[in-house]
């Protein structure tokens, strides 16, 4: 009767521990049904524009290489960028758009360029390059386009975006994941949308991820992951003597069983 007994403890024991297990994996698991459909319309990408404060590679080109060069006084400009890390104004050289939104090219002068997108800005430089070049060719980036990833991800840090546009998924893998101590289903977004912080959150365990309005990020974004209450219990007296705890209740039981 007493072995029956300490059989059916260690079974109820074993179920706890595979229950919890199967708990927290859930809570891993990213994109889960959950009330999605198994298709889901994607949120409609958003197309940044130039603000005061962005630093700009603005590229001239014509038939004339020697005519060109007068409007290329930041000619490293265009190939400074990376993907991995921040850049700051103080390491890369540009047009930094005013508080007036109005950037000031050589010849041309001052040119009103915030709210426009790279592509509207291009194609209105071209027009005006029309006067003085024999064709000309205009290329303009944002240099300093970043967001800043904190919190519970491999790899926290600023962020430059080369190409002007991420999702909160390529964000993530950016940072190289979350860890195993970050809550998937309350990431917060912090956002700047004429002169106010917004807030918002995404659920990376539900697939409406894919339509949230936080799904595509622009630029300045601060993503914050939250660690999950079992972070705090890691470095805890009880968390960390509870593997001795049950290699001695182990092998007390293994014991007992041999004795009754």
């Amino acid at each position: 009767m007493k072995i029956k007994f300490g059989y059916l403890s260690l079974l109820f024991i074993i179920s706890i521990c595979l229950f919890s297990s199967c708990r927290g994996l859930k809570k891993l698991t990213y994109f889960q049904k959950g009330e999605s459909p198994d298709s889901i319309t994607v949120a409609k990408a958003y197309n940044s524009t130039i603000q005061p404060g962005d630093l700009l590679s603005v590229y001239v080109g014509s038939l004339s290489d020697e005519a060109s060069k007068f409007f290329n006084p930041y000619p490293d400009a265009v190939n400074t960028s990376t993907p991995s890390s921040a850049l700051s104004s103080s390491e890369a050289s540009g047009f930094l758009v005013d508080q007036n939104g109005e950037i000031t090219l050589p010849v041309v002068g001052a040119f009103k360029i915030a709210d426009l997108t790279t592509l509207e800005a291009k194609n209105q430089l071209t027009k005006k390059l029309d006067l003085y070049l024999k064709e000309p060719r205009v290329i303009v980036r944002v240099i300093n386009y970043k967001i800043s990833i904190m919190g519970e991800v491999t790899k926290p840090s600023v962020y430059v975006i080369p190409n002007e546009k991420i999702t909160i998924t390529e964000a993530i893998s950016l940072a190289g994941d979350l860890t195993n101590f970050a809550r998937r289903d309350n990431i917060l977004i912090v956002r700047q949308t004429n002169g106010k912080k917004e807030f918002g959150t995404v659920n990376l365990n539900d697939r409406s991820v894919f339509n949230s309005p936080y799904y595509y990020l622009r630029a300045n974004d601060i993503i914050y992951v939250e660690p999950v209450g079992a972070k705090s219990l890691q470095t805890s007296t009880f968390l960390r003597i509870l593997p001795i705890a049950l290699s001695v209740f182990s092998l007390l039981f293994v014991l007992l069983l041999r004795i009754f």
